[in-house]
């Protein structure tokens, strides 16, 4: 399963921008990567997972602005079509997994 934060944070003054810097200082820490500023993403085991780390982003909500946690599959992650100006990038691939014995 993987696991997009998106958000739109206020930034006008000090506090809120130190709360937003923290917000994503947080999802890096969580093991997010940045797919565009406000857009976080992260690959995780399963619902299970992903029903622990949305508890863990609740609790490290800013105050005030927006979040929205989507989450889906493999496949849906590989369908995804980005563009970076007028040329495609190449199709998305899952991470590997390692078995671990």
């Amino acid at each position: 399963m993987w696991v997009m934060v998106l958000f739109d944070l206020p930034v006008v003054e000090k506090h809120e921008r130190k709360a937003a810097t923290k917000f994503r200082n947080f999802l890096l820490d969580e093991g997010f990567e940045m797919a565009q500023f406000s857009v976080y993403v992260r690959y995780t085991s399963g619902k299970e997972a992903v029903a622990a780390l949305i508890k863990r982003i609740d609790s490290a909500l800013p105050l005030h602005g927006k979040v929205d946690i989507l989450q889906f599959t493999d496949k849906q992650y590989e369908n995804i079509v980005s563009f970076h100006g007028k040329s495609r990038q190449p199709d998305r691939k899952n991470p590997e997994q390692f078995a671990l014995f």
